[in-house]
């Protein structure tokens, strides 16, 4: 669960100078409300999570056992990890164990069976609206430049689906970025083309805010969906290689998104709204155009998302305590790490039931009954949320997704599209597209169209 954004600033010539620029801006807000010794590889690694995926049934020791097997040698892909922003704001190495505190670490992910990983690259809307929004991507894509030197034999910077492929052959995990927030360019395609050379793969067009060029599902629409200029970051967009994702935008902007794009998008964190009615989730008209597109949408974790039923009472909940968070918001007012604890430890203190991991599965299913299984995926939200379905407490618990599909009578086959293998499907796709498109030019034969300058 993010924190929303809005848009500012004008367009950058050049990412090179801005992450030359001195003096620091003020570190950025988490997301969420709230040893780095050398590992062996996956296959040493995997183990069982340890708490039955369902509580209606013992588990199955035996389709177990074939779950892991069956994780051990897929493609395992998470398109959405919020890890980074701790990385960065803490100082967090990844490497370290962290169980208790974050969702994510490199043991844990070994011990999930995963073979790529997309860290976010968020960028919160106080950047549109104070600047700076292309200067927090930067340092943040430092920071997965640092871990993977820092921990090469367990970490592979990965830039296409041969990479992330040659990876798993090496028994190492692929890192990957995804920029959350397209205020993040600064409304300069020529920005957009520097962080696709910095190795930005997704960019998620708007967050919670509607920004310059695009609207957002969450708040008020400006555009009637994508503006002109959203059109074109669109198309640049497939030009280049970078996908579209389009969790967070308007049903008005995926449409569109739909009628322009030349290559399969993702939506990177995102759910099905026949089950959970949340702005945040796809309709099933949108679910079948994604289909026919050629994309492929990945299941966001968090039970607000996912559970009407979990989001009622955590609803309710804010109502109970909301005279007490506004008198906690005043008093530490100055000191935020202080209040992130205080309200944390108050919300702990009224704890609502975990949603189950069925009702998280069921949106897996729900997805591929409507698009078809080859067009969903994983998209945890790890460390961007403050709660998670029970038995899917962080990034080690992966393989219990694995065991319900199988439970439910998913092939061996089709398991693997869903780990992985339809998200790489999408991306190789969209890696063509590119080839076609710019015969080699990344900028030779780009738009320096931006917003606030004349058509070039």
């Amino acid at each position: 669960m993010k924190k929303p954004t809005r848009h500012a600033r004008a367009a950058l010539a050049s990412l090179l100078l801005l992450s030359l620029a001195a003096a620091a801006l003020p570190l950025g807000q988490p997301k969420t409300e709230k040893a780095s010794a050398k590992q062996a590889p996956v296959t040493d690694t995997l183990k069982a999570p340890g708490a039955t995926s369902s509580p209606d049934a013992p588990r199955d020791e035996k389709l177990w056992q074939r779950a892991l097997k069956l994780q051990r040698s897929s493609i395992v892909v998470d398109t959405h990890n919020d890890i980074l922003s701790f990385m960065y704001d803490e100082d967090y190495d990844i490497g370290e164990p962290s169980a208790g505190k974050y969702h994510t670490d490199l043991a844990r992910m070994k011990q999930g069976g995963l073979t790529a990983e997309f860290f976010s690259v968020y960028v919160d809307r106080s950047y549109a609206e104070k600047g700076g929004a292309a200067r927090r991507a930067l340092d943040l894509i430092d920071r997965v430049y640092r871990a993977a030197e820092r921990h090469p034999a367990e970490l592979a910077l990965a830039f296409s689906t041969e990479d992330i492929r040659r990876a798993k052959k090496q028994g190492k995990i692929a890192a990957l970025m995804g920029i959350e927030g397209g205020h993040a360019i600064e409304d300069s395609l020529e920005a957009l083309r520097d962080f696709y050379r910095l190795g930005v793969r997704y960019m998620t067009l708007t967050h919670n805010n509607t920004n310059n060029w695009a609207d957002s599902c969450c708040d008020k629409a400006t555009h009637n969906g994508l503006s002109d200029f959203g059109k074109e970051v669109v198309r640049e967009m497939n030009r280049t290689g970078m996908l579209v994702d389009i969790s967070h935008v308007s049903d008005k902007t995926m449409s569109d998104v739909l009628d322009v794009s030349t290559a399969p998008v993702i939506a990177s964190h995102s759910s099905a709204r026949a089950l959970a009615n949340r702005p945040r989730n796809i309709p099933d008209d949108l679910l079948r155009r994604i289909a026919r597109n050629g994309g492929v949408v990945m299941v966001n974790f968090y039970p607000a998302f996912i559970s009407m039923d979990y989001y009622n009472a955590d609803r309710a909940r804010d109502e109970r305590l909301k005279s007490r968070r506004e008198a906690l918001r005043a008093q530490y007012k100055d000191d935020a790490k202080r209040l992130e604890a205080e309200l944390k430890k108050l919300t702990d203190a009224d704890p609502i039931p975990k949603a189950p991991l069925s009702v998280l599965i069921d949106h897996f299913d729900h997805i591929a009954k409507v698009a078809g299984v080859d067009h969903v995926g994983i998209g945890s939200d790890f460390d961007g949320v403050p709660d998670l379905p029970a038995g899917m407490d962080d990034v080690s618990k992966l393989p219990a997704i694995t065991y319900e599909l199988l439970r439910r009578g998913y092939s061996e086959s089709d398991v693997r599209k869903v780990l992985g293998e339809n998200f790489m499907r999408a991306f190789a796709q969209a890696e063509r597209v590119a080839r076609t498109a710019n015969a080699g030019q990344l900028s030779g034969t780009g738009s320096l169209r931006r917003i606030g300058a004349a058509k070039k």
